[in-house]
């Protein structure tokens, strides 16, 4: 029994529970009657167990209220049958295999009272049969998968959205399979980094989604691309973050080319961004290099819009930002015209992940009347710039 609580991962006592269970299913399918309601108390110790038929002491019934309680449960089976109304009230009916009457009940114990619970010892005739035997086997199988699986939903649900290290296992058409130890992740292609490539056996950080529960057995969904995986390799490199000093108040991400980050100090004497970039930017390469190289921009946080969009537009210099409409939340963003297409980004995407960022919709304007706004489909082709990494 230790040595299976210690391969499943499950404690003694469900161990226990769970070959009580099977005994008394092995007694039901040899020796027990049609009303009796079998438990068994089962002592690892000697491997000895004890039978026991337990009831609740209720009071005494006449034939007639037996037979009108009989007649009324045959009517609301027939309605429910038919699909007509069946009443919502609970009616109290005798249950022979529950309860047992309380002149019987005084005449095994004399002392019974009425919601007593009596508990009738019942000796095992003979040694059980092969049917019982494989009927025992049965449940204890699938008792102890049960069991096996709970514990794996416990342990994987209490670590939704936090981050975790497996190994590739192998692919499925565009689902990689990911070995997190008790349980296997799946890695949808939605989720995945589409520069990536997954080979077996190597080892791999990934993002825990969901965990739900199926007919399977539990199911883990993990992430590569979400933008949380960034917030948490933050939160595990950067002290300040972790203790809470420092504050990251938003994160934009486009998977596996560029994420910018919102940062905040709640200490005067703490620069958020030098937390984040590490000593010659040790910190933040360690972030990049476990997502493969993307980029990374870390911006201030401000309370005001104009301030906190002309921050999430870096590595560009803006002029200024008029806010057009705050409940739509529409904004336009002046530049120079030699720093339109930094602002702008390759294919737009430095434009749109400050709006993403931010929340509001920007129109980038140049002096010499070049725009583009941050929620266009087809971005006009960028001349090449110089990339600013920190």
């Amino acid at each position: 029994m230790q040595q299976v609580c210690d391969e499943k991962g499950i404690s003694f006592e469900s161990v226990t529970q769970t070959i009580e269970l099977a005994l008394a299913a092995a007694f039901r399918k040899d020796f027990s009657e049609k009303n009796q309601n079998i438990v068994v108390e089962f002592d690892p110790e000697t491997g000895l167990s004890s039978v026991w038929d337990i009831k609740t002491v209720v009071e005494d019934l006449t034939e007639e209220e037996l037979e009108a309680q009989r007649v009324a449960a045959e009517e609301e089976r027939t309605r429910s049958a038919e699909g007509g109304e069946v009443s919502e009230e609970e009616v109290k009916r005798f249950n022979p295999k529950m309860e047992i009457m309380i002149t019987l009940a005084r005449e095994i114990d004399p002392k019974s009272k009425i919601g007593d619970v009596l508990k009738i010892h019942l000796e095992v005739p003979q040694d059980y049969g092969r049917m019982a035997a494989q009927t025992a086997k049965q449940v204890i199988m699938q008792r102890l998968r049960e069991a096996e699986r709970e514990n794996v939903f416990a342990e994987y649900k209490d670590k939704e959205g936090k981050l975790v290290t497996g190994v590739v296992q192998r692919q499925e058409g565009r689902v990689v399979l990911i070995d997190l130890g008790h349980t296997t992740g799946l890695l949808l292609a939605s989720e995945q980094i589409e520069s990536e490539t997954y080979i077996p056996g190597a080892r791999s950080k990934v993002l825990i989604m969901s965990v739900n529960m199926t007919s399977r057995g539990p199911e883990v969904l993990v992430s590569r691309s979400h933008a949380d995986m960034v917030r948490v390799l933050f939160t595990n490199e950067v002290p300040e973050i972790a203790s809470g000093v420092v504050e990251i108040k938003g994160v934009a991400r486009e998977a596996g080319a560029r994420s910018k980050i919102a940062v905040i100090s709640h200490d005067d004497n703490i620069d958020p961004i030098g937390s984040c970039v590490g000593q010659r930017g040790t910190r933040v390469q360690t972030v990049i290099n476990e997502l493969g190289g993307e980029k990374i921009d870390i911006v201030p946080w401000s309370e005001d819009p104009s301030d906190y969009i002309s921050n999430a537009m870096a590595p560009a210099k803006v002029l200024r930002v008029e806010l057009l409409d705050k409940e739509a939340r529409l904004a336009e963003v002046w530049v120079r015209d030699e720093q339109l297409s930094l602002a702008i980004g390759k294919y737009g995407q430095n434009v749109r992940l400050a709006a993403k960022l931010t929340g509001w919709k920007l129109d980038v304007k140049a002096d010499g009347g070049e725009f583009m706004s941050s929620d266009e489909e087809e971005v006009k082709e960028t001349k090449e710039t110089e990339e600013v990494t920190l």
